[in-house]
């Protein structure tokens, strides 16, 4: 196993203890490394039930990743709102969004063929 393949799959638990940690809704990985010309190699999406969640799992994602890895976000989005805050790792971007923008943009349908794994 490469040392990057061993960085991302920390980065991956990483955020996925944050999102639990939080109780962030309805988590799922989505594993886009064998379609063309995706952005990156996972997208992490979860559901959070107010903007103050929204912003919660932003924010704990952010600091247990930079306190266990050293690492943060190249870029985040959608802060101000928190309809759908958007958290780019490079080779892993987060999507967290509310209820309603999550059933409105349906990331998971878009990008159909990528592995999905389900997390409760």
């Amino acid at each position: 196993m490469t040392k990057q393949k061993v960085q991302i799959d920390n980065l991956i638990a990483t955020i996925l203890k944050a999102i639990d940690e939080i109780k962030g809704v309805d988590t799922q990985l989505l594993d886009l490394r064998e379609i063309e010309n995706t952005v990156c190699d996972y997208f992490i999406i979860c559901t959070g039930t107010s903007n103050t969640h929204v912003n919660a799992i932003s924010g704990a994602i952010q600091k247990k990743v930079s306190k266990a890895l050293k690492d943060k976000p190249w870029h985040i989005e959608g802060e101000e709102n928190s309809e759908w805050v958007l958290m780019d790792y490079i080779n892993v971007v987060v999507h967290i969004f509310q209820k309603e923008t999550r059933s409105y943009y349906d990331i998971e349908s878009l990008w159909g063929d990528a592995k999905t794994t389900s997390f409760a």
